[in-house]
């Protein structure tokens, strides 16, 4: 009888620890049993997924064949030391709990080869009654997905160029930083890591900094804020900082991002002074100029060397749009001004007359520029008075024409030249000669000054109508005219009465 007992005793063990495994079977912690003597006994299918393995064979038998099939590395990189291993450190008594390492495959296989697993593992005896260790179990939890996933966020992280700092909320001390913030604000990574947010206050100056604090401290989002960051060498920079609350480890933590703006104020406060000192300049410019909204011509400013000379103060001009203002003479002449700056946004050397307030007119220059100000295009236009110089000119010729009345020995280059004088010469643009034209266009011309018509002048050229026609269209735009009549006061200016008068010397003319 008392030799079947321990037979019964081997059978009831047998019979739990099937029932054992039968309940760990579906568990979805990876599951070993390591037996002191025979090695690795038993493995639930999770563990042998942990492991990328099919059969209880692909773990091996003994501790050692385990370790001649997979590399256990610490999260430091750090390759675990052979008593180091988990079946290892049981089997010599010790038990340990919350481990995490990564497992690799021993192969020559590069897809075995790039098989990686984590696990978090645990490690308990199983005792008998007496409490002597009868068996060993490891408890392994699949830890891959999230250390993948926060080795890709600590990859995107360091990578990201946007500035970046994480506190963990438990001591509000920095766990991490970024190159981007490093860059950013010159420090080193060593003076970040494991300072308070106390002492790097990255809120400082921030309007309703004590709302974002509590909600640093309740591990809220903190909307995006302005504030101030304390460089190290000195000074500071300015920045817009906002908070976002994350989970590093599993501890709760805030991830703080960072817009640099201190360019864009450099560059604000750069603009803010040019655009002083343009204001001070168009003030003190002894040239009369006015600055006009591009869209409707609408006047903004005239500066004081405007009022002195046409006698206008500012609060009665300022306002008006361009046909308002009480300084033009000719409506034509304001057109084509408008139109020249509307068509190529500058002008150069436009010549016209305008009024000041007692109705004198002034022979006037004008020149204008298109200018960006508060992001507003306006026409900058600055207004020469030419007066003096016109009528010294006028004066000049008039005396010549007195002293030369008989033209009749007088080249013809000097009588076109004192033409383009007495007209202030060609607007916009070099002064039309004879020279200018062809033999036929100035013979032509000669024909119009006798006063053919083009049919006329068809029947004693022998030319076609169209051709006629070509070359009086030719003649206007080379003399800068519009009608025939025009073109024969031109021509008569010149000198030029009929084809004899249109002939040029020989060595002049233009095939």
């Amino acid at each position: 009888m008392n030799s079947d007992i321990p037979d019964e005793a081997v059978l009831r063990q047998q019979v739990d620890r099937r029932q054992l495994q039968q309940i760990i079977a579906g568990l979805r912690e990876g599951i070993l049993l390591i037996d002191p003597v025979e090695g690795i006994v038993w493995a639930n299918e999770c563990a042998l997924a942990l492991h990328g393995v099919d059969a209880l064979e692909g773990l091996g038998t003994t501790a050692a064949d385990y370790r001649q099939r997979f590399v256990l590395k610490y999260r430091n990189n750090h390759t675990l030391a052979d008593d180091q291993y988990p079946i290892d450190r049981l089997l010599s008594g010790e038990t340990f709990d919350g481990v995490t390492y990564e497992v690799t495959k021993r192969s020559e296989d590069d897809e075995e080869q790039s098989w990686r697993c984590v696990h978090e593992v645990r490690g308990h005896a199983l005792t008998d009654a007496r409490g002597k260790p009868e068996s060993y179990v490891i408890v392994i939890l699949d830890m891959t997905e999230r250390f993948t996933a926060e080795e890709r966020f600590e990859r995107t992280f360091n990578a990201n160029p946007a500035p970046a700092i994480i506190c963990r909320l438990a001591d509000l001390r920095y766990v991490k930083v970024n190159q981007g913030f490093l860059e950013m604000t010159g420090y080193v990574r060593e003076d970040v890591i494991g300072r308070s947010a106390y002492e790097l206050d990255v809120l400082e100056n921030a309007p309703g900094k004590d709302k974002a604090i509590e909600a640093l401290r309740d591990g809220r989002t903190i909307s995006q804020t302005e504030a101030v960051l304390r460089l190290p060498e000195g000074g500071s920079k300015f920045v817009v900082v906002a908070g976002q609350p994350i989970e590093i480890g599993e501890e709760p933590c805030m991830l703080f991002t960072f817009m640099d703006m201190e360019p864009r104020r450099k560059a604000e406060d750069a603009l803010r002074q040019s655009e002083e000192r343009f204001a001070r300049s168009f003030k003190m410019t002894p040239v009369p100029t006015m600055l006009s909204a591009r869209d409707g011509l609408r006047l903004l400013d005239v500066n004081d060397a405007f009022v002195a000379t046409f006698g206008f103060a500012e609060e009665e001009i300022v306002g008006k749009t361009g046909p308002e203002l009480p300084i033009w003479v000719s409506s034509i002449a304001r057109r084509q001004l408008e139109h020249e700056v509307e068509k190529s946004r500058s002008l150069r050397n436009f010549e016209l007359r305008l009024k000041v307030k007692n109705e004198a007119v002034l022979d006037c220059m004008l020149s204008a520029e298109t200018v960006l100000i508060h992001g507003q295009e306006c026409i900058l236009t600055v207004i020469q008075d030419i007066t003096d110089r016109k009528h010294s000119e006028i004066e000049l010729i008039t005396a010549i024409e007195t002293v030369m009345h008989d033209t009749s020995w007088f080249s013809r280059t000097v009588i076109e030249k004192l033409a383009n004088l007495r007209q202030g010469g060609k607007r916009n643009g070099a002064a039309s000669e004879l020279a200018d034209l062809t033999d036929r266009e100035l013979e032509i011309l000669g024909l119009m000054c006798q006063g053919l018509s083009d049919k006329e002048i068809v029947g004693k050229l022998g030319l076609t109508r169209n051709t006629v026609r070509n070359h009086v269209a030719r003649i206007y735009t080379k003399a800068g005219i519009h009608s025939r009549a025009s073109a024969i006061v031109w021509a008569r200016e010149r000198g030029v009465t009929g084809v004899e008068d249109a002939r040029p010397p020989r060595s002049a003319r233009r095939r």
